[in-house]
C-alpha cells in the first residue's frame, strides 16, 4: 500500500472511523486498486500507533461495504470494481467543497455534518425510472 493514512489520536472522531474514511476514499478515488493488498492488521496498527482491534474493525467495516475482502493466508485485498464514473471529478468537487467550507469558517466536524445532511437529503429523493 503506497498511499499514506493518518490517525489523529486527539480527534473526537473515532480512530476506526478516521481510518475507514481515508481507506474508503483512497479506494473510491482509485489510489488503491482492485486486487491490491492492504497491510496486515498488526503491521498497520504498529505503523499508526493504534490498537490492532481498531484496524481489524476498520477492515470489517470496509468488507461490509464491499470495498475489501479478507481471507486467511491471503490478507485483505481491495475488491472495488472499476468505477462507472470518473472519480477524479467527484474528488475534485469534494476538495472544492472543503476549501469553500473552510473559507467560511467551518471546522471539520461541521463539514462532515454538512455532507451527512446532503447525503440524507439526496438519498430521500426519488431516483428517476429508467426508460423502457
Amino acid at each position: 500500500m503506497k498511499p499514506t493514512v493518518r490517525v489523529d489520536v486527539t480527534s473526537a472522531v473515532p480512530q476506526y472511523e478516521q481510518l475507514r474514511a481515508q481507506l474508503a476514499a483512497l479506494i473510491t478515488a482509485g489510489a488503491l486498486v482492485d486486487g491490491e493488498r492492504l497491510p496486515t492488521v498488526r503491521s498497520l496498527a504498529h505503523d499508526l500507533g493504534i490498537a490492532p482491534g481498531t484496524v481489524a474493525r476498520t477492515y470489517r467495516d470496509l468488507e461490509a461495504g464491499g470495498l475489501v475482502l479478507t481471507r486467511r493466508k491471503v490478507g485483505t485485498v481491495v475488491t472495488a470494481p472499476p468505477a462507472a464514473l470518473d472519480r477524479a471529478v467527484v474528488t475534485e468537487a469534494a476538495e472544492r467543497f472543503v476549501r469553500l467550507a473552510r473559507d467560511h469558517g467551518l471546522d471539520d466536524g461541521a463539514v462532515r455534518d454538512a455532507v451527512a445532511a446532503a447525503l440524507l437529503t439526496t438519498s430521500s429523493e426519488a431516483t428517476p425510472a429508467a426508460p423502457a
